[in-house]
């Protein structure tokens, strides 16, 4: 058996973490061979507290051979300590009449506190990965605080917009998920995100000649895909936390297997005309276990590059307004 990996689990009491939990715990996420240890922050708060006790008490019946421990905690410097992953879930979400600046803000905060404790008690090869919203820029927030960890360290998900695409592509040309390839997401995670078809495959043909609709593409499947979480909530009056704890377990599993190739937001250095600076969805390589190359041969049309252009503008947006909390 091998030797248990540490993962700390931020907001690990909500309703992601109630999805999430069970498949780490599980192997979907390490591997069916591969022990954690659960390090799971919570707020402190006593409700917060005593629900993540109940959390704790239900991985317990589970009886999963792979889970070695558990840590509880409302100190982040707990949580953190030691471990190989952060799962950055928890954060403030966006309430009636709440402007986006203040969501930022709110969120800027938590993440500048726990990018620097991270930096300062986590395993010294730790990898970061923000879910929590904006998750982009609340990584480039938490990447800024580090003085120990490289900024390669720190992604954020786009994951769950890449498997939306993929699965609206597999309806539209009537076939399966795992027979559409190479669907990749550039930008934010928000509805400026481009889910970039020209490069994408359904069968092994071009999307674009398979579903032979240009104007669909362009139009109802780029939107429907920028949108699909508003809608998930129009319909369920809750945000679409089953999917995006399957999108995190996505993420990581194939960050941790080379040879994957799929989508993450990463430090864009300027690449596909994104500010140097912030953290853009786009395709990378696994090159090893929580290590990467971005891929920087996609081929993108006019139309692709206006689409970037827009989310690249969003980036920068949320930078200047989270500019004092930087460095």
């Amino acid at each position: 058996m091998k030797t248990p990996i540490r993962v700390a689990v931020t907001g690990a009491a909500g309703q992601i973490s109630y999805s999430l939990l069970p498949r780490i715990a599980s192997g979907a996420m390490f591997g069916a061979d591969q022990p954690v240890i659960l390090q799971l922050l919570e707020v402190p708060v006593e409700k917060a507290m005593k629900a993540l006790e109940g959390v704790a008490m239900e991985l317990d019946d589970c009886a999963f051979p792979l889970l070695s421990g558990m840590v509880l905690s409302d100190d982040p410097k707990v949580a953190f300590r030691d471990a190989n992953w952060c799962l950055l879930v928890g954060a403030k979400p966006r309430g009636p009449g709440m402007e986006r600046a203040d969501l930022l803000n709110d969120n800027g905060k938590i993440f500048t506190a726990q990018g620097t404790v991270i930096d300062e008690v986590a395993a010294g090869n730790a990898r970061v990965a923000v879910v929590g919203n904006p998750a982009n820029t609340n990584t480039m927030i938490a990447a800024s605080k580090a003085r120990r960890l490289t900024p390669d360290r720190f992604t954020a998900m786009v994951r769950l917009d890449q498997n939306r695409a993929r699965t609206m592509l597999a309806k539209k040309g009537g076939v399966a998920s795992t027979d559409v390839e190479n669907i990749f997401i550039f930008g934010n995670h928000s509805p400026t995100m481009f889910p970039a078809f020209g490069h994408a495959t359904i069968c092994g043909k071009p999307a674009e000649a398979v579903v032979n609709d240009r104007a669909w593409l362009e139009g109802e499947f780029c939107e429907k895909v920028g949108k699909r979480g508003a809608a998930i909530i129009a319909a369920r009056g809750a945000s679409s936390a089953a999917s995006a704890a399957s999108a995190l377990v996505d993420h990581v599993r194939d960050l941790c297997t080379p040879g994957a190739i799929h989508s993450v937001a990463v430090k864009s250095e300027g690449r596909y005309g994104f500010d140097p600076e912030v953290w853009a969805g786009m395709p990378v390589k696994t090159t090893a276990p929580g290590a990467y190359e971005v891929l920087t041969d996609i081929p993108l049309d006019d139309f692709a590059k206006s689409k970037i252009a827009v989310t690249n503008k969003e980036l920068v947006d949320e930078r200047v307004m989270v500019a004092a909390m930087l460095g």
